[in-house]
C-alpha cells in the first residue's frame, strides 16, 4: 500500500492513478459481454482513447513506484493494464496502414467502371448548408447520401439535382431523414422502414457508366445506442444484419454505406461482414474517424462503406468540416470483377454459430420494436386543458 505519511499530493496521485486503472480495465472488459444495453455497448467506440489512458496510467504508476509496492498488487495492476493495451491494440491495428489491405488498390484506368460516393451526416440543426453543398460539389461524386436531412436541408442541397438528376429522398424532421442523389441511372430505388417506423433506409440499384453493370446499393442510418435515442443496440444491430442476410454472398456487385452509428471493430460490424461477405476499405488504410468533428480527442469511425470483392479502391479520404458533428467521407471504387476470386480470400468466413446469432439478433430487434409499439399504444393521452 502507499505510504499514508506521504505528502497529500502524493496520496492524491496514487488515488487518481488507481481510479484510472480500474476505469480502464472496466472499459476494456465490459464490451466483451454480449449485452446490448447502451451503457455497455458505448465502450465499443473509444478503443484508441482507452489505449492512451492505459499507457498514461502505466506511466503514472511507474513514476509513483507501484512496481516496488509490497504484495505485488501494483505490479499486478500494471500487468493487467498491459494486457488491456495489447487487446485493444489487437482490435485497432487492422484499421491502420500497418495491416494488409482487405481491398486492393485500383489497377483500372477505364473511368466507365469507376464509381465514387460521398456519405455526409449534415447534423439536422446545423445551418451551414452552403458549406455542405460546396464540399459535395467540389468532390463531385457519382453518388451522394446525406442523412439527418429535413425539408430545409433538401432545399439547401436541391441544386445537386442539376448534376445528379436521379434521386430517392425521404426528408424528415426527426434527425433520420435522408437524401440520395445520383449522376448514374437508378433502378427500383426505394425507401424502406426495416424496423423503426421512423427510420428509413435506401434500397436499389445503380448502373455504372459502362451502361452494362448494375450495382446493388443500400444506404443505412440506424439509431445509436444512447439514452436519448435507443436504450439498447438491439435494433441497430438487427437492421445491419437484416441487410447482411439479404446480401449473403450474392453474386451481384454490392455497396452498403451510411452512418451506421457503430465502429468498424465492433462485434456486430464484424458479424455483418462475415454474414454478407462484404469487405471494409478501411482495413489496412487507416481509421479515418468521422465523429466527433468538434472534439479532436474523442473521435472514432461511425460512417462506413462496405463493398463486395468485385471492387478495388481508387481513392478514399475524409472530407472537410461542414459544420456537422460528423466529417463526410469520400470513396472512389473501381469495378474489377476479374480479381473477385482473389479478393474473396480476404472475406471473413461465417460459420453456423454466426448465422444463428444473426437470426437471434434480428428476432430480438423485431420483438423490441413490437414492445415499444405496445408501450406507445398504452400511454394515456395528454389531458386537454379546459378553456373559457
Amino acid at each position: 500500500m502507499p505510504d499514508f505519511d506521504a505528502p497529500l499530493w502524493i496520496l492524491i496521485a496514487h488515488g487518481l492513478t488507481l481510479l484510472l486503472a480500474v476505469a480502464t480495465l472496466v472499459a476494456t472488459l465490459l464490451p466483451l459481454l454480449r449485452e446490448t444495453a447502451w451503457w455497455i455497448r458505448i465502450f465499443d467506440f473509444p478503443r484508441l482513447q482507452i489505449v492512451a489512458i492505459a499507457l498514461l496510467t502505466i506511466g503514472g504508476a511507474l513514476a509513483l513506484g507501484w512496481q516496488e509496492l509490497p504484495g505485488y498488487w501494483g505490479l499486478g495492476l500494471m500487468g493487467a493494464l498491459g494486457v488491456a493495451v495489447v487487446y485493444q491494440a489487437f482490435r485497432i491495428v487492422p484499421y491502420t496502414p500497418v495491416a494488409s489491405k482487405q481491398i486492393g488498390d485500383s489497377t483500372r484506368a477505364d473511368g466507365k467502371r469507376h464509381l465514387s460516393l460521398a456519405v455526409m451526416n449534415v447534423l439536422q440543426y446545423n445551418k451551414q448548408g452552403a458549406k455542405a453543398l460546396a464540399a459535395l460539389q467540389e468532390v463531385d461524386p457519382d453518388l451522394i447520401m446525406a442523412v439527418e436531412t429535413d425539408q430545409w436541408w433538401y432545399e439547401q442541397l436541391k441544386p445537386l439535382e442539376e448534376t445528379h438528376p436521379y434521386t430517392c429522398h425521404e426528408p424528415l424532421d426527426n434527425t433520420y431523414g435522408l437524401l440520395f442523389f445520383s449522376r448514374l441511372p437508378l433502378d427500383k430505388c426505394e425507401i424502406k422502414y426495416l424496423l423503426d417506423d421512423d427510420v428509413p433506409s435506401l434500397h436499389g440499384r445503380v448502373q455504372l457508366a459502362d451502361g452494362q453493370t448494375w450495382v446493388r446499393i443500400y444506404g443505412l442510418h440506424p439509431k445509436p445506442p444512447a439514452p436519448a435515442e435507443s436504450k439498447t443496440s438491439t435494433k441497430r444491430d438487427a437492421e445491419l444484419l437484416l441487410v447482411g442476410k439479404e446480401i449473403d454472398r450474392k453474386e451481384e456487385p454490392t455497396i452498403v454505406f451510411g452512418d451506421m452509428n457503430d465502429v468498424a471493430w465492433s462485434h456486430t460490424s464484424e458479424l455483418f461482414r462475415r454474414i454478407s461477405g462484404l469487405l471494409d476499405p478501411r482495413v489496412g488504410r487507416g481509421l479515418l474517424p468521422t465523429f466527433h468533428a468538434d472534439h479532436l480527442l474523442l473521435r472514432w469511425p461511425l460512417d462506413h462503406v462496405f463493398v463486395s470483392p468485385d471492387f478495388k479502391v481508387d481513392e478514399m479520404h475524409r472530407m472537410p468540416y461542414v459544420g456537422s458533428d460528423h466529417f463526410p467521407i469520400y470513396l472512389k471504387l473501381s469495378y474489377e470483377p476479374q480479381d473477385k476470386a482473389e479478393q474473396e480470400e480476404n472475406c471473413e468466413q461465417a460459420d453456423v454459430e454466426d448465422f444463428q446469432e444473426a437470426e437471434e439478433k434480428i428476432q430480438e430487434g423485431f420483438e423490441e420494436e413490437d414492445e415499444e409499439e405496445e408501450e406507445e399504444a398504452t400511454k394515456p393521452e395528454p389531458k386537454k386543458e379546459l378553456t373559457t
